[in-house]
């Protein structure tokens, strides 16, 4: 990127859906992508990558798929001053403009082949199953719940949820349209209880007690909790003034961060009123992108930067492959049409579209 004939430096720090889709943005600029894994994962696939692990081949891309043209350092940031980034490696990163997109810490391999056979081994341990209990009753338990009883319509499942229904981030008809589907496929969910993980072993089996005493046998489980911001270690930086009380950026309109001409946070380290959703931090990348284009371009004009309008309450929960619950401003909806949206293939496609791959 120049301004009157100066190359200026572009470091996206984070190469989630936000900071990847940026960075691909730019790269026919001056731009560094930070990350510590060396791949991009299209993180609403997950769920299916451990029902049916050759879908990952799609979702889980190696940032030199996309980013042709741009500088990667495969290492975590560990500080930022005015002028530098520094990793964890012992880089030290320069840059005119820096973008904040680490969104939420996730503990995974670093290399795509890795990151497969991860896949794999879940898939392994789901098949070698005849019951299995997940806990957690937000998207990621239930999408998973939806998985494993479409493809695996023997097993036994039970969801465990400590909340008073499923889904508590969006409205009440979902959640029960959802509970509904789950029951007709004989999941068994069990409401407002948590889960002792610590379980002793019965005829090869483990057995889980539960905060109300009930005792559940199962092969394994999986823990379905949401995930902590990635932002802690923002806290020894310039930044640390600018997180709010949950650990998020506090930004303005135009996505940077408040009081920092040069410096944006995107996705869901932001701290927008909005639900975090990979598709609004797409939104969040674009917008950036034209700003950053403006500010490099020579001349800075606020007048010319584009704003961010908070996305509205829109939620697609997959159900297995057919079937989805879609929460729209005006109505709710359950089934095929909703499952048509996004269940079948789950946005991959277009993600890579979006990313200037094949579908």
């Amino acid at each position: 990127m120049e301004s009157g004939g100066e190359t200026r430096r572009v470091v996206v720090v984070g190469g989630g859906i936000a900071g990847s889709l940026l960075a691909k943005s730019l790269q026919f600029n001056a731009v560094t992508l930070i990350d510590p894994k060396e791949y991009l994962e299209i993180t609403w696939a997950n769920l299916r990558n451990m029902v049916e692990p050759s879908f990952a081949e799609r979702s889980v891309i190696n940032h030199t798929d996309y980013l042709t043209n741009g500088r990667i350092v495969t290492s975590a940031a560990t500080n930022i001053t005015d002028t530098h980034v520094w990793t964890a490696d012992g880089h030290r990163i320069a840059y005119d403009y820096l973008v904040i997109a680490t969104g939420h810490r996730d503990v995974v391999p670093n290399t795509k082949t890795d990151r497969l056979n991860q896949y794999k081994a879940e898939n392994q341990k789901i098949q070698s199953a005849n019951s299995i209990l997940i806990v957690g009753g937000g998207p990621t338990g239930v999408e998973l719940a939806g998985e494993i009883v479409t493809d695996f319509p023997d097993k036994k499942v039970t969801l465990v949820h400590k909340g008073p229904r499923l889904l508590e981030f969006i409205g009440t008809k979902a959640s029960n349209k959802t509970l509904r589907w789950l029951k007709s496929r004989k999941v068994e969910v069990k409401l407002e209880q948590a889960v002792d993980l610590n379980s002793s072993t019965l005829d090869g089996s483990h057995v889980y007690k539960t905060s109300s005493g009930e005792s559940i046998k199962s092969d394994c489980h999986f823990l379905c909790a949401g995930k902590p911001l990635a932002s802690a270690w923002l806290n020894d930086t310039i930044l640390k003034t600018h997180l709010d009380g949950n650990g998020r950026l506090m930004v303005d309109e135009h996505l940077r961060v408040n009081g920092r001409a040069n410096i944006f946070a995107i996705g869901d380290i932001t701290d927008i009123p909005e639900l975090k959703q990979g598709f609004l931090a797409q939104k969040h990348a674009i917008v950036v992108a034209k700003n950053l284009k403006v500010l490099t371009s020579g001349g800075v004009q606020e007048s010319k930067l584009s704003k961010y309008e908070p996305g509205s309450a829109i939620a697609l929960v997959s159900l297995g492959r057919k079937d989805a619950i879609a929460q729209f401003p005006f109505a709710t909806i359950s089934g095929c049409l909703p499952g048509l949206l996004k269940s079948r293939d789950l946005f991959v496609g277009k993600t890579r579209k979006n990313m200037g791959l094949q579908a």
